[in-house]
């Protein structure tokens, strides 16, 4: 039950289970719900929450839990979204971290600042996004950021990063290596630029503008799209318990790719400006036949090989059972590692 703790929100034993998109069991022996920097810095102080080990949750749409949490878990629901700064070049756009992403996509858009659309409807919350660098459809956050500001855990000052003091990388972050589980984001800042530019560079928006003969679609429509491909082959976490992508394309040297080509001829495949080849993960995970497969109550999705799914009371390890089967059974035929997206606990 929710306690007062010098003004914090604080629960023992807090289910986990509806804090996750996955829908995993697990139960946090401290929770501490975050809706300001204030209260970070009451964490800090804190003669007992100060020294304690910290979990840092956000929306939850990244994270596997296979046990119960013994660190301090800390929910970021930090609110807001703004115009900070319009010019010539860009509009600033900040929200709070505790956002649901997805919306405040949608509420970018709305107000008449396009820049975002190509990452709609991704789950998660806008903290969580820098820490992923996440990306969809030919842009990545990396593309539109401007600078975070989040409170270090041990002093509970505020600091404010760029993007070059972030270290982004595909799907990575400072904030998974040097800065993890030391600092929590609590708001972000995005530059979507002036005059605005569609990217269309990506498969599926090819095909959409092939189909609807729309070849200079505006930010509306680009959304509109994005939205139906990713409701045609996702699920709904709210109905189907998943974590989006679990694995990453893996990224090899041309000499690669044209060897893994030579052997099969359609694996599907993108160019990087730097001479270096992504692969589509869920094309090497359906090339080995696991599309609809299940392990326990874990599955693969069947219209998204990338997506694993919870068909009804998984446990965190059956989803990593299921996981390894897949890591060492692509690894078996194309002699790739694939690499988990979601943090496992």
């Amino acid at each position: 039950m929710p306690t007062p703790t010098a003004a914090l929100q604080v629960s023992t034993r807090a289910p986990l289970r509806e804090l996750n998109t996955f829908g995993l069991p697990a139960v946090a022996a401290t929770l501490v719900r975050i809706t300001s920097e204030a209260d970070l810095r009451r964490v800090v102080d804190h003669p007992e929450f100060g020294r304690a080990p910290k979990f840092i949750l956000g929306g939850g749409s990244n994270v596997v839990f296979t046990r119960d949490l013994a660190a301090l878990v800390l929910k970021i629901d930090i609110l807001g979204r703004r115009l900070v700064q319009e010019d010539a070049h860009a509009w600033v756009l900040e929200a709070g971290a505790g956002e649901p992403w997805a919306d405040f996509v949608a509420w970018s858009l709305a107000q008449g600042w396009p820049g975002l659309e190509n990452l709609a409807l991704i789950p998660g919350s806008v903290g969580a996004a820098p820490v992923q660098n996440i990306g969809a459809y030919g842009v990545e956050l990396k593309d539109r950021f401007e600078s975070l500001d989040a409170v270090d855990l041990t002093t509970g000052r505020t600091v404010r990063l760029t993007a070059a003091e972030c270290h982004f990388g595909y799907r990575d972050s400072v904030f998974k290596g040097l800065l993890a589980g030391k600092s929590v984001i609590t708001r972000v800042r995005f530059r979507v630029p002036k005059p605005w530019r569609a990217a269309l560079g990506y498969l599926e928006l090819e095909r959409k503008m092939a189909e609807t003969g729309n070849h200079a679609p505006d930010a509306r429509t680009i959304f509109d799209w994005i939205c139906a491909v990713r409701r045609a082959k996702l699920p709904d976490p709210a109905v189907i318990g998943n974590a989006g992508s679990f694995f990453k394309n893996p990224v090899v040297t041309a000499e690669q790719c044209r060897d893994i080509i030579g052997r099969d001829p359609e694996i599907v495949h993108y160019p990087m400006p730097d001479g270096s080849v992504k692969l589509a993960a869920g094309w090497l995970i359906d090339a080995c036949g696991w599309k609809g497969k299940t392990v326990g109550k874990a599955g693969v999705y069947e219209k998204q090989a990338l997506v694993l799914v919870n068909r009804g009371g998984a446990t965190g390890a059956e989803v990593m059972t299921l996981a390894r089967a897949i890591q060492e059974s692509v690894y078996g035929r194309f002699g790739i590692r694939l690499e988990p997206e979601p943090v496992v606990v």
